[in-house]
């Protein structure tokens, strides 16, 4: 596991980690935020008449309505990303993550009205009547580059189940287990049951189910969000005030957290809003592609309210609840994931401020050249349970680890525990201990936080249920238009039979290896939509201006005419 581990973590930071990454996702939405006069506000009070369907009629050519459509690519979107991801932003960078997952999102709206409206011209009908399209339609049909359409229909089928089918059921059976005692494979199999039924209809029983259970969750999640902030309103400025304090210069260490420079906050802020909202990733292009309507750009215009909806509004609360309730800078009882896990030569103190500059050094995303932190190799004593920590240190989810247990079969271990660049050797010993947590258990124990006490906890269970089960409906979606692209509708069967399977095995897989799985993954499916979307710019700008010349002629007032 640790091999696999370090595999994914290498091409990481070749692609999703890498200092380009960012940069060019940013680069984009800015480039064509500028390119098309701000169609994030300018088109926004338009985009919700087009939701209502005030522009279209239902003999439009399409599968599914506008507001069906925004659901299931919403649904693909809010998911575990606004829960588990938005927590895993500020567990790395701070509070000046949320600063940049906002920043993604409002250069995102925009990348959203681009990937859809382009994809959107270029759709097509498979051979059973069916609309199918996303970015690798354009690619072909509008770029005539087949090369890069079969890559980029090739990453998604693989990010169907790196980025919106494994994790959400892992982090759904984690959720459910924490909460209810429920066994991972117990979980997972009641809930690939229900996943096949669903998916198994097509796109029409997906959007249906998805215009069912978004809106359900949304209100749902807010008024236990709500909750939250209400009960810590004393912390909601100073929590405010920290996102932008820190944005450009990294989060300073509190508490368990030992800060993170800005380079890191800035990439993982990035990268986890890319994971929360998919702007620029090109997948909700193919939820947009079933709507009905003759136009694409009002199909474009749709898609703006997304990142809104779904980052600059749920990932904002769950932000809120996070830092208001303090919790991210907290140790609590939590066993050690190896992936999260190192221990280190010589004795480290949260509490000496040398100590923690050289820590979050080291624990960066590139640790300097002569890091004085080493990690052990060598043997570590252990009486009833207790490690000697006389000369070592501990570190599990980025924070130096306390009160230290290891167990063997779930007995105290006695022995000497062997230690080979920072890992434990015996797969048998789990260790245990205090740290801070990430993910899904940081929310849910923010949630606590609140006049619900318990009782928020298993709110945020529920929630990330719904979210987790309704992103991966979704990306089944994705991934069986790609399979149809790529070889056929005779082959979306085996692809969701396969894709059932995953779910399934995804919810006793590691945690920390699945969410690196799913930011390799996302960042394939990315950089080929950037590249085609930018050659595509001048052709994005004559639809947008065609299509608000046809708006005129029925409506005279337009963001044009401002």
């Amino acid at each position: 596991m640790g091999v696999i581990a370090d595999f994914f973590s290498l091409l990481d930071s070749l692609l999703g980690s890498a200092a380009y990454f960012p940069i060019a996702l940013l680069g984009v939405g800015l480039i064509f935020t500028v390119y098309l006069g701000f169609p994030q506000i300018r088109f926004f009070k338009h985009a919700w008449s087009v939701l209502t369907g005030k522009h279209t009629s239902n003999s439009d050519p399409g599968d599914t309505s506008h507001f069906q459509a925004l659901s299931t690519a919403l649904s693909g979107t809010v998911g575990t990303g606004n829960i588990g991801g938005v927590a895993f932003a500020i567990f790395l960078g701070g509070p000046a993550a949320l600063f940049w997952m906002w920043a993604t999102a409002f250069l995102g709206m925009t990348t959203k009205f681009v990937e859809v409206s382009i994809s959107h011209k270029y759709r097509k009908k498979d051979d059973k009547g069916q609309m199918a399209g996303g970015p690798m339609y354009y690619m072909e049909y509008g770029l005539g580059m087949k090369w890069l359409a079969v890559f980029f229909a090739v990453a998604t089928v693989i990010s169907s189940f790196g980025s919106g089918n494994m994790p959400q059921a892992n982090n759904m059976a984690s959720g459910i287990e924490t909460s209810f005692g429920i066994a991972p494979y117990m979980s997972g199999l009641l809930f690939a049951a229900l996943m096949a039924f669903v998916i198994v209809g097509g796109v029409r029983r997906i959007a249906a189910v998805a215009a069912t259970l978004v809106p359900t969750m949304g209100v749902l999640y807010a008024l236990g969000a709500f909750a939250v902030i209400f009960s810590n309103i004393d912390q909601v400025v100073p929590s405010f005030v920290s996102v932008f304090q820190y944005a450009f210069t990294g989060s300073a260490a509190a508490g368990g957290f030992l800060g993170a420079s800005f380079a890191y906050a800035f990439n993982r802020g990035v990268n986890r809003g890319l994971y929360s909202n998919e702007a620029g990733q090109g997948s909700a292009p193919i939820a947009h592609a079933s709507a009905k309507t003759k136009e694409p750009v009002a199909e474009g215009m749709v898609s703006i309210l997304e990142p809104f909806i779904d980052t600059l509004v749920i990932c904002t609360l769950t932000g809120l609840v996070i830092l208001s309730s303090g919790v991210w800078q907290e140790k609590f009882p939590t066993t050690f994931s190896q992936t999260d896990t190192e221990i280190l030569a010589g004795v480290y103190d949260d509490q000496n401020p040398m100590h923690v500059s050289q820590l979050a050094a080291h624990l960066d995303l590139v640790p300097p050249e002569n890091d004085p932190v080493r990690a052990l190799s060598g043997i570590i004593s252990v009486q009833a349970g207790q490690p000697d920590t006389s000369n070592v240190t501990f570190i599990h989810n980025r924070s130096v680890a306390e009160n230290v247990r290891v167990l063997q079969r779930g007995e105290p271990f006695n022995g000497t525990m062997v230690v080979e660049n920072g890992k434990v050797s015996d797969a048998s010993l789990v260790l245990t201990g205090d740290s801070l947590l990430h993910s899904v258990p940081l929310t849910a124990k923010a949630f606590e936080r609140s006049f619900l006490g318990d009782y928020g906890g298993l709110l945020v269970t529920i929630g990330l249920t719904l979210f987790a089960f309704s992103t991966a409906i979704a990306w089944s979606y994705y991934g069986d238009r790609a399979v149809t692209y790529l070889f056929g509708t005779f082959w979306v069967m085996p692809y969701r039979c396969l894709y059932v399977l995953g779910f399934f095995v995804a919810t006793i897989a590691d945690t920390s290896l699945i969410w690196l799985i799913s930011a390799v993954t996302v960042a394939l499916m990315t950089l080929p939509n950037l590249i085609g979307m930018l050659l595509m710019h001048k052709e994005v700008k004559q639809m947008t201006k065609e299509y608000w010349h046809k708006v005129r002629m029925i409506q005279p007032k337009s963001p044009e005419d401002s």
